[in-house]
């Protein structure tokens, strides 16, 4: 049966996608490769835009989690800075925050299919690794970071030293939460750096974004945790208490954004643009491309696509300037030692975390 719509992953992307297509009286069909809600590599901060974004979607950010992160702290070359968000954000697995987005999008009456793996897409169809094919007037791409054939983005967004992303998980302790609190930390060191933030269960996200010299420079990833254990004192403090299984994710091609899409095609989240992780917008891009694209496949069809992703690519076009200018400063030692002073001078984390965020696009 051919529909109106086709989401192609449930994770914040897709599932914004399909509570306001539902909101606007469509049905449409939602596919996920994972049979189960997992946490996913990247994701955790909570911006208080993209807050805004999720009580617009129906979500209650306290359903989350009750707790706020206020400050944000650097640390690079043995210096750090601190200084107060411009409003309380909030940090949240992607496990909750995939089952909440899911189950809502659920009970707005969206037909949800698990264990479905996409292989190819082709003009408004779908090949699935069982054979099937999936047929849909307008086809909104909602996979990730994860490339399907047919819908890829270009092997020169990832640059000649690709980056990668690397996950762990920290375990609650009471060691962590002194050392973390309500915070979101930014560590920097040589070709890369790592996010950590507390979660709603006491555990702390960390994140990291490396090139890939560097890694094999170390021989592996267990190897480069321990060298930064120890070119990073602060951080390996974090890290003493072990972490779990290493997830990773090869040649992110962050600063990459697509302006153009095939007839009835909605590129979503990091398939239609990929913020540096240290701006902690991922998630806001992922929200307000799934909720703006599906406003406009609402108002003007399927064949409002192509107007739509123009429009989405020149808002996120300064934010994701601007994040890869904070990013070109981290990636080189000399200007990375000063990030630590800088975040100190009064009204400079507001400045860059305002021009990092995605504009509203209502």
């Amino acid at each position: 049966m051919r529909r109106a719509a086709l989401i192609v992953g449930g994770g914040p992307a897709g599932s914004a996608a399909a509570i306001t297509l539902a909101r606007g009286g469509h049905a449409p069909l939602l596919v996920e490769r994972t049979r189960e809600t997992a946490d996913a590599l990247c994701g955790g901060f909570i911006s208080w835009r993209t807050i805004e974004t999720l009580e617009r979607l129906g979500i209650d950010p306290d359903a989350l989690t009750p707790m706020r992160i206020t400050r944000a702290r650097i640390f690079a070359a043995g210096r750090r800075g601190e200084a107060r968000l411009p409003r309380p954000a909030l940090a949240v697995s992607r496990r909750r925050l995939d089952t909440l987005l899911l189950a809502h999008a659920e009970t707005l009456g969206v037909a949800v299919e698990r264990g479905v793996t996409v292989r190819k897409v082709a003009e408004h169809a779908v090949s699935t690794a069982d054979g099937a094919t999936l047929a849909a007037d307008a086809l909104f791409l909602a996979s990730g970071k994860h490339d399907i054939r047919g819908g890829a983005r270009p092997a020169e967004a990832r640059g000649s030293d690709p980056t990668l992303g690397l996950r762990v998980r920290l375990a609650p302790s009471p060691a962590l939460a002194r050392l973390v609190g309500d915070a979101i930390e930014l560590h920097l060191f040589d070709r890369g750096y790592c996010g950590v933030v507390l979660q709603e269960d006491g555990s702390a996200n960390a994140c990291m974004a490396v090139h890939r010299s560097r890694l094999r420079e170390a021989g592996s990833p267990e190897a480069l945790l321990r060298d930064l254990m120890h070119e990073a004192p602060q951080l390996g403090e974090r890290l003493a208490g072990g972490w779990s299984a290493i997830d990773a994710i090869a040649n992110v091609p962050y600063g990459w954004r697509t302006e153009r899409t095939t007839s009835g095609v909605f590129r979503l989240g990091d398939q239609a643009a990929v913020i540096p992780s240290l701006a902690g917008e991922g998630m806001g891009i992922a929200l307000a491309s799934g909720r703006s694209a599906a406003q406009a496949m609402v108002a003007h069809g399927a064949a409002g696509a192509a107007a739509w992703q123009q429009r989405f690519a020149r808002a996120v076009a300064a934010p994701l300037r601007n994040a890869g200018a904070v990013w070109a400063l981290s990636d080189r030692r000399a200007s990375a030692a000063l990030l630590p002073f800088a975040a100190r001078v009064p009204g400079a984390l507001a400045m860059v975390a305002a021009s990092t965020r995605v504009p509203a696009l209502d």
